[in-house]
């Protein structure tokens, strides 16, 4: 097939994806009402990103794949002149300056200023003149060019999977010198050479970079959202990240809409009503990350389906539990419980026995639950022995904070009804002091224990994920009605554009 039809070819299959493209991507009269995560970054943060451009330009320099150059020209008095220029590779690359800015019309701009790039080959040439004279040659070749770059990139959405479209690209040429086996001077073979291959060489550059480009753009995408699929799972819970709504571009920053549904085996979240606008979020922050209520809500019924809303206390954090305060009741309490068994041959267990209900509110996230507490002694070469068991529905207001690289969780108030109280020794539940005793160790000590241990757990689970690799500033943790907002600034993450590099070459 020609060029030509391959060209046409191309445009053809462009054509189709994007209408395929728009017609996958159909979010309706009211896309945000199913939107339950939202992504927005920031100038501030587009600026910070651009300065690791020089990177990925580089990168796609290096990887660009440039093809053999070949072309015939007819010269007075030396016949027909055919040429070929092979082994073309880039020799140096520098980059003065980059800028971006974001545009309204959903396009990130960016313009870098003066590349300088070397490449290196060998020419062969031969032309047969007059009298049927035929000279073959080949020299090493040396090209020495300066070029402005511009990229368009659009966001764009396909089959509910957002894609980064760089095809606007676009090369100037404010330089481009041939120099033959290593000579700056200019000479006929030169000039006849420089003029011949000037036009498709320029071609042949901006043709390879540029797809070179639009491919690093899209894997570059793919990649975010690939560590951010691999963020939000965590063995059989999975969060849907694909598209609620169309990407939105505005002057001062790049915002993206996610379903946020939480999918675990016949578990699947649904959402038709979420309270997002992007008039919620400002432009102070260099990142935001907004979750909705029924996200997180999801998210604690398939932790609660997957077995995980259970926590066991032993030894030392036990003995703390049950000596928190040295009075005549609580001494009676742990004497009729644990018969004088160590703390070391006792356990307790502590597990929600239905669905936590969660509720963000202006003062926190208020977590309403049904909780088991049942606390068990090892006797030697015996079975173990429940000796108490109780239901208590709880309701605590949680505050939430990262510092340090740590998810803390801070009870503030907590209020609960004990529901059942059983115990192997007779009379042990109606003993009003014990049963004192046993309300306030809950509510005292066992829920901001609990509270802790899910701060720990989440705080690992997040480190697992790589969270921990970051710089992140001053994050904060605000709760709404209805939603929940993270806001932070942060560095730039080196060891993930190392990564992606690495991948891409």
């Amino acid at each position: 097939m020609s060029w030509g039809g391959r060209m046409i070819l191309g445009i053809f299959r462009i054509l189709l994806v994007l209408v395929h493209a728009s017609a996958a991507c159909d979010f309706g009269p009211f896309p945000y009402r199913g939107t339950g995560i939202v992504c927005r970054m920031t100038k501030p943060a587009a600026l910070l990103l651009n300065q690791e451009t020089a990177q990925i330009i580089q990168a796609a320099f290096r990887n660009a794949k440039f093809p053999n150059i070949t072309g015939e020209r007819s010269v007075r008095l030396l016949g027909k002149v055919a040429y070929e220029l092979t082994n073309i590779q880039i020799n140096g690359l520098s980059i003065e300056k980059s800028d971006v800015e974001l545009k309204e019309n959903n396009v990130i701009y960016i313009a870098i200023k003066n590349v300088t790039a070397s490449f290196k080959g060998t020419l062969t040439y031969g032309y047969a003149g007059a009298w049927f004279l035929r000279l073959f040659h080949s020299l090493d070749f040396e090209i020495q060019s300066s070029i402005d770059l511009q990229l368009d990139i659009k966001l764009m959405c396909q089959e509910d999977k957002l894609i980064a479209d760089a095809s606007g690209c676009y090369l100037t040429f404010h330089k481009l010198t041939l120099h033959l086996q290593g000579d700056k001077e200019p000479g006929w073979l030169k000039q006849l050479f420089t003029d011949f291959i000037s036009f498709t060489l320029k071609f042949v550059l901006k043709r390879e970079v540029c797809k070179e480009i639009n491919s690093l753009a899209q894997m570059l995408a793919d990649f975010v959202l690939d560590l951010a699929a691999h963020f939000v799972r965590n063995k059989d819970i999975i969060v849907d990240l694909s598209l609620a709504a169309e990407s939105l571009i505005q002057t001062g920053y790049v915002e993206s809409h996610h379903k946020g549904l939480v999918l675990y085996q016949n578990y699947t979240s649904t959402l038709s009503d979420s309270v997002f606008s992007p008039s919620l979020l400002t432009e102070s922050r260099m990142l935001y990350f907004w979750l909705s209520e029924h996200t997180l809500s999801s998210l604690a019924s398939a932790a609660f389906l997957d077995g995980r809303l259970v926590f066991t206390i032993r030894g030392e954090k036990l003995q703390e539990l049950f000596e928190m305060e040295d009075t005549e009741a609580q001494r009676k309490a742990v004497q009729m419980i644990f018969q004088g068994t160590s703390y070391n041959d006792s356990v307790a267990k502590v597990w929600s026995l239905a669905h936590p209900q969660i509720s963000l509110q202006p003062e926190g996230t208020v977590v309403k639950s049904l909780v088991a507490v049942e606390v068990s002694i090892l006797p030697a070469g015996g079975e173990p022995l429940v000796v108490l068991y109780m239901e208590k529905e709880n309701t605590v207001t949680i505050q939430a904070a990262y510092v340090e690289k740590k998810l803390i969780l801070q009870p503030l108030d907590s209020r609960s009804v004990l529901c059942t109280s059983l115990c192997e020794f007779s009379g042990f539940q109606d003993d009003p002091s014990v049963q004192n005793f046993l309300k306030n160790m809950i509510s005292v000590v066992g829920i901001p224990e609990v509270t802790s241990s899910i701060g720990s757990a989440l705080t690992s689970m997040m480190n697992s994920k790589g969270l921990n690799l970051f710089d992140i500033i001053n994050p904060e943790i605000i709760t709404r009605q209805g939603y929940l907002i993270v806001q932070l600034d942060f560095g730039f993450p080196h060891h993930l554009l190392l990564e992606f590099l690495q991948k891409s070459s």
